[in-house]
């Protein structure tokens, strides 16, 4: 079992830390005279708050009896709109995942009865994935739950906020990722 005390090994993926991230920021600075600690007070939160919200998400997922994978495959097919249908070709892109892991992910929601396969119209090769009835209604149901839920956890940010913080986490994501 991981403890919360500062310095407890597995930080920061490990237990969250109580250590305010401006104490550690002074630490370091103290520590090593000179060393740009600027970064510690946007990582550290950043990095303790995902932690809290995919623990978090992974207790719902699990109080909701959808697992992840399944969650992430349902989720692209609707959010693609009528008729809710997707070449796996197209799962692959939009989910950053393998084609081996999209057919293996396709297989078992097939077997549940969640999604069915067929040949695309778009190309003899392809195949396409749809939502079944109970996979529509299983993810509609899952969805506004999780995102209900979702919600009330950033709720104390006023909207003006979550907007703010949203325009600078997505300035701060591309110019990490471009």
């Amino acid at each position: 079992m991981m403890s919360n005390d500062p310095g407890t090994d597995g930080y920061p993926m490990g237990s969250v830390s109580r250590w305010p991230a401006a104490d550690i920021a002074a630490a370091w600075q103290r520590e090593l005279p000179g060393v740009r600690t600027e970064a510690i007070e946007i990582n550290t939160p950043v990095w303790r708050i995902a932690k809290v919200l995919a623990d978090d998400r992974r207790r719902t997922l699990a109080r909701l009896g959808v697992d992840p994978s399944t969650l992430d495959l349902l989720s692209v097919i609707r959010r693609s709109g009528p008729p809710y249908e997707l070449t796996t070709r197209e799962i692959t892109r939009r989910t950053l995942i393998t084609a081996g892991a999209v057919s293996q992910r396709v297989a078992r929601a097939e077997q549940a009865g969640l999604v069915g396969r067929s040949p695309s119209s778009m190309s003899r090769r392809a195949v396409s994935v749809r939502l079944t009835d109970a996979g529509h209604g299983l993810i509609d149901d899952t969805v506004r739950q999780l995102l209900e839920h979702e919600a009330d956890l950033v709720s104390s940010l006023t909207a003006a906020e979550r907007t703010a913080l949203t325009g600078l986490l997505a300035r701060l994501e591309h110019a990490l990722t471009t």
